[in-house]
């Protein structure tokens, strides 16, 4: 079984040479590697540019965000039509960094129906600020279910990837614990189980400080299909060893 991997570039590179020349080695990473699919989410200016070339089937492209409408007065957004248009058939939906500017659950709620709708496979993010002992974080990730679910019928369901990205977790030295990811895997496909009366959950990815050298043992001990991952994509040897690691694992 392949393990999946969306690199998240996020704002980075700053010109299209240098994004050009960060993809040329994540490819390279990929095409010597064993069980893994790649998904690529580079800046919008710079997606057209990345996948146009690209001829193979390991690697997909995403978009960071976009907006549930399908155009019109809505600047500085895109649309998935467009996002299509340049390449990409996956979307990342509902980033911590997307709703610490305001993004509401009921934003990304949208956003995931519509892009389904569109035919992209959504990447849903969902995770709490910070972890409370009596549980609360629990309630927080439900609410954030809840709403991205709200209009996704159940045979949809599977359809949507669930990246599990604690922020408190991202960017920081060290990923959470395998097994604290393993319990909130069970959670996640127990509130949509509720949710819907069945067992109906789609791949789930960790997110959040994941490198080389604790890649392996989030895949093995976390009960995830794949990783979710920001710094180290736009690193090329880092990256290289991270897809290695995730092959080995």
């Amino acid at each position: 079984m392949e393990a999946l991997i969306v690199a998240n570039w996020k704002m980075n590179p700053a010109t299209g040479k240098e994004a050009a020349k960060l993809f040329a080695a994540t490819k390279d990473a990929v095409q010597t590697a064993k069980r893994v699919q790649v998904v690529v989410a580079p800046p919008a200016i710079f997606l057209r540019e990345v996948a146009g070339g690209y001829r193979g089937t390991r690697i997909s492209f995403a978009g960071q965000d976009a907006h549930f409408e399908q155009g019109g007065a809505h600047t500085g957004d895109t649309s998935f039509a467009q996002l299509k248009d340049a390449g990409a058939s996956w979307v990342i939906l509902g980033h911590a960094e997307r709703r610490a500017e305001g993004q509401t659950n009921t934003a990304v709620g949208q956003r995931v129906a519509s892009a389904l709708a569109a035919r992209f496979t959504p990447v849903l993010c969902v995770g709490e600020r910070e972890r409370h002992p009596n549980g609360d974080h629990f309630t927080f990730v439900r609410e954030q279910l809840a709403a991205a679910f709200a209009d996704v019928p159940a045979a949809k369901v599977s359809k949507v990837v669930i990246a599990y990205e604690p922020v408190w977790a991202i960017g920081a030295p060290q990923a959470m614990e395998a097994r604290q990811m393993h319990e909130m895997a069970i959670f996640i496909r127990k509130t949509l189980a509720d949710m819907y009366g069945k067992p109906s959950a789609g791949p789930i990815l960790y997110g959040g400080a994941i490198d080389a050298q604790n890649a392996g043992s989030m895949l093995r001990d976390g009960d995830v299909a794949g990783l979710l991952v920001g710094r180290v994509s736009i690193d090329a040897e880092s990256f290289k060893e991270l897809v290695r690691a995730v092959s080995l694992a």
